[in-house]
């Protein structure tokens, strides 16, 4: 008796895209946010993709978001008037950014969870360009940059 060759199973794996949804929420503590959510697989909202939140005292993010965490590119406004623009991961900044204290001086460069970490340009008072490495606060052996 011939033996039949098996049927080769294929196996898809069947992937979901979530619905992205926009959404105004106000939560308890009074914060809010206005942007894109998704569903988890257990139904609850999670912030991912465009978005701004606010809190009561006065502190504005507007940007990317993944996983109910600031990850991507965004703003974050400080009512000081202090503002970072730049990359985030998992809620701090990571990447390049450029920091702005409230007396305007500014900070263009790496981040390092939070930290100025490695090459930057610090623009002091009277506008002039110091560069450099950074170390968190320190930055050894920083030179004036001269146009000349």
């Amino acid at each position: 008796m011939p033996v039949k060759p098996k049927k080769k199973t294929q196996l898809i794996e069947k992937t979901t895209i979530p619905e992205v949804l926009n959404v105004h929420v106000i939560f308890p503590n009074e914060e809010s946010y206005e942007g894109e959510c998704t569903r988890t697989e257990d139904g609850t909202l999670e912030r991912n993709g465009f978005g701004t939140h606010m809190t009561p005292s006065g502190i504005i993010y507007t940007g990317q978001w993944k996983n109910d965490k600031i990850n991507g590119t965004g703003k974050l406004e400080h009512p000081s008037g202090a503002i970072y623009e730049g990359e985030f991961k998992d809620n701090k900044f990571h990447g390049t950014g450029i920091y702005t204290w409230p007396n305007k001086l500014t900070y263009i460069g790496s981040f390092n969870e939070n930290k100025l970490e490695g090459e930057g340009k610090f623009i002091d008072a009277d506008d002039y360009e110091w560069v450099g490495t950074f170390h968190d606060r320190a930055a050894p052996g920083l030179k004036l940059k001269l146009d000349m």
